[in-house]
């Protein structure tokens, strides 16, 4: 049983300990921290930095890279002097590449020590994570059960929770303490399930996510499903969503996710009707422009766009500002209550100087 065990069933949230990774701290309440992964081959640095850098600007908190050899690992020191955020190696198969990123000054390292190599090796790779003080992310997939827990469990979430806590149990025999666990499948319901059982037998810090999530539409469904449902729960220190695209994307699912679970509240929300026959605007169009206009607000602001003047102001009274219109005019509100009347060809002028006055203020 691990040594983080903890006593109760209770949230990993409200119970996991803290760790440092970098210039940041995951777990013991902290807010959940957004990760992403690079698609450049990291001895590739000048288009890794790149990535990196429009990844930080776009929300990401942590980043990881690919150690494949011996480039990669001594381009980490190059990468990472050059960046904000916290640099992970994700290392598969050798010690000698993990020791080797580790020197080069990543941040936290991410290895699998079922793979490493034999005792020999994990324990050299313990000593060093323990002589830089630096975290480890371990865990398993359903990819990668350890095949004593596939033969017992078939693939599923006790066979997923069961390898993960095994290779916790690995790396404290060897004093390392600072550890986050993962255990990701490309399922749904079955990475829910892992997850909560997991929660309530360890208070290591958790990274979530969907394995091999698919692409933009499919990912963005499947990981809102699966990762909204545990950050509700109160599961869930630092979280990917993981999506065959532009790593921006995941970002920006991410950023949606945390934010449609109350997670994150310094951003604008545009709230709007999927209109009916009784719109007689182009109150779609309108809406996608705020959608876009507002993207950089950083405080809690609401917003809606209505489509008809008849119930438009009523159901968005909680909001901060709002517009609803007609064919020949529009009506902008404030907490529900009609400040002023335009002509629906200066609408989104308007409304945009109105967005413009409660972000100034």
């Amino acid at each position: 049983m691990p040594q983080g065990q903890a006593a109760t069933g209770e949230s990993s949230q409200a119970m996991t300990r803290r760790v440092k990774v970098g210039n940041t701290w995951i777990g013991g309440g902290e807010r959940v921290k957004v990760q992403s992964m690079c698609t450049f081959k990291t001895s590739d640095t000048e288009n890794v930095t790149a990535q990196i850098l429009g990844l930080e600007k776009a929300g990401c908190d942590i980043i990881r890279v690919s150690v494949l050899d011996d480039e990669d690992a001594r381009a980490i020191k190059t990468v990472k002097d050059a960046i904000h955020i916290p640099l992970v190696a994700d290392i598969h198969f050798s010690a000698r590449l993990a020791v080797e990123a580790i020197e080069n000054g990543c941040d936290k390292v991410r290895i699998n020590p079922g793979n490493i190599g034999g005792e020999d090796k994990v324990k050299l790779v313990a000593d060093c994570i323990r002589a830089h003080g630096i975290p480890v992310r371990v865990g398993a997939n359903s990819g990668s059960i350890q095949k004593e827990y596939l033969d017992k469990y078939g693939v599923s979430a006790e066979a997923l929770v069961e390898s993960a806590l095994g290779e916790v149990r690995t790396l404290e025999r060897y004093g390392v303490g600072d550890i986050v666990i993962a255990v990701k499948s490309s399922s749904a319901p079955m990475t829910v399930k892992a997850y909560r059982q997991l929660s309530a037998r360890t208070d290591y810090p958790l990274h979530i996510g969907v394995t091999e999530a698919g692409t933009l539409e499919t990912a963005t469904v499947k990981s809102a499903a699966a990762l909204g449902s545990l950050l509700m729960d109160g599961i869930g220190d630092t979280m990917r969503v993981s999506i065959s695209a532009d790593p921006l994307e995941e970002i920006r699912v991410a950023k949606e996710i945390l934010r449609a679970c109350g997670l994150e509240r310094d951003f604008a929300e545009v709230i709007c009707c999927p209109t009916c026959g009784r719109c007689r605007w182009n109150a779609m169009e309108l809406a996608a422009k705020v959608q876009e206009k507002v993207m950089d607000i950083r405080k809690p602001v609401k917003i809606a766009v209505m489509g008809c003047v008849v119930n438009g102001p009523g159901e968005a009274r909680e909001c901060d500002i709002g517009i609803a219109g007609d064919r020949e005019y529009c009506v902008i509100f404030r907490k529900g209550e009609i400040v002023r009347r335009v002509k629906a060809q200066d609408a989104e002028t308007e409304f945009f100087k109105e967005i413009d006055d409660i972000n100034a203020g």
